[in-house]
C-alpha cells in the first residue's frame, strides 16, 4: 500500500516561506520633535557587536541577536531567547544620511533628522 500523505519528491518550484528563526518585534515609542523623529526601541539583553541597524530602499531595519548569559547549556528549559527584527518604511522627509543610534542598558535610540528642505521655516512678510 503506498503512503499518499507524505510527497515522494519535495518539488522545488514553491518558495519556502516559512522563516528560518522567528524573532520578536521589539517594542517601540516614536516621538517627532523640531529636528526630526526619535525611535526608541526596548532590546533587553542585546549587546553592541548583535545588533544590526540599517537603511535600505527607504526602508530602516533593525536585527539584534541575544544570547543567555550561562555558560553551559541547561537540560531543560522553558523559554528561549529570540532574536528582535523591525522593519519602518520611511518618509523622503528624512535625512537618511544623518541617522544616529545610540544602544544604553537595552535601549535603542534613534534619531532621524529631517532634511533641510522638509523643516518648516518662517517666511518674512514685507510690507510697503
Amino acid at each position: 500500500m503506498k503512503e499518499a500523505t507524505v510527497p515522494a519528491k519535495r518539488e522545488d518550484t514553491v518558495p519556502d516561506t516559512r522563516e528560518e528563526q522567528r524573532t520578536l518585534s521589539p517594542p517601540v515609542d516614536i516621538f517627532e520633535n523640531e529636528d526630526g523623529l526619535v525611535v526608541v526601541a526596548d532590546l533587553p539583553g542585546v549587546e553592541k557587536d548583535a545588533l544590526d541597524v540599517r537603511v535600505e530602499n527607504n526602508v530602516l531595519t533593525i536585527k539584534a541577536s541575544t544570547k543567555s548569559a550561562l555558560a553551559v547549556d541547561p537540560q531543560y528549559r522553558e523559554y528561549q531567547l529570540l532574536s528582535f527584527f523591525r522593519q519602518f518604511q520611511l518618509s523622503d522627509a528624512v535625512d537618511q544620511e544623518r541617522i544616529k543610534a545610540e544602544l544604553k542598558h537595552g535601549v535603542l535610540v534613534l534619531s532621524l533628522p529631517k532634511r533641510e528642505q522638509a523643516k518648516p521655516r518662517q517666511i518674512a512678510v514685507d510690507v510697503s
